[in-house]
């Protein structure tokens, strides 16, 4: 589980501490005994997939979801080729009454991903078909440690913090040099409870515009 090179020289001192070491064998252990989402290769996707240096927008989901086929890295995508899940459905559904978003056919989010949207998990893995069975081994600290690096950026990121997870998760950021949006999670639990009206991605790219930075093309390609 190598962390890719861009995001090295703010985490490296991360993969030295006792508690890296232990989630390390951890998981592990977890891959010789059961099956484990992601593959070992796509566990560190959000990193790779964003470098460090063109971070804009941070969205922050829980757990890896758990079914087969499902997680790839990216909080809240699934593979192409698997149905989007009902949370990943009502964010398209935003979408769709905030920037004119056409929904595609699958919930790949890796174009996002590739023009600096961070689609990060507090839990970079999960025993298959066991929810949050990875929750409290030290995943939480690592990402913890990802936000404090984006937080300590020069230029202006958007987060975008769906559910009282998210946003307990995300507590220490600048709100002086950042910007912070907040809305209920998108799951059809709470969708209803003021998700759906947010108007997160057209907010998100107005602040980016007025930071002089580039927006987001929130529009995904059918595959």
């Amino acid at each position: 589980m190598p962390i890719p090179d861009s995001w090295l020289p703010v985490l490296n001192e991360e993969t030295t501490k006792p508690y890296y070491q232990q989630l390390y064998q951890f998981v592990g252990e977890e891959r010789r005994k059961y099956k484990v989402f992601p593959a070992g290769q796509d566990v560190f996707n959000a990193l790779r997939y964003t470098p460090f240096e063109r971070v804009r927008v941070v969205i922050i989901g829980q757990d890896p979801y758990h079914d087969e086929n499902q997680a790839h890295g990216l909080s809240f995508s699934v593979r192409p080729g698997v149905a989007a899940p009902p949370s990943l459905l009502n964010i398209f559904k935003e979408l769709k009454t905030d920037v004119q978003f056409r929904i595609p056919n699958n919930g790949c989010l890796i174009p996002w991903a590739e023009q600096g949207v961070l689609l990060l998990n507090a839990v970079l893995t999960v025993r298959a078909h066991q929810a949050n069975s990875h929750q409290g081994k030290g995943w939480e600290t690592f990402t913890d440690a990802v936000l404090r690096a984006v937080n300590a950026k020069d230029s202006r990121v958007v987060f975008l913090l769906w559910g009282s997870y998210a946003q307990r998760k995300a507590e220490g950021i600048d709100t002086t040099r950042h910007t912070v949006f907040k809305a209920p999670h998108p799951s059809p639990l709470s969708a209803t409870r003021g998700f759906f009206g947010c108007r997160h991605f057209s907010k998100a790219n107005a602040t980016l515009q007025s930071a002089g930075l580039p927006p987001i093309d929130w529009q995904l390609p059918d595959l």
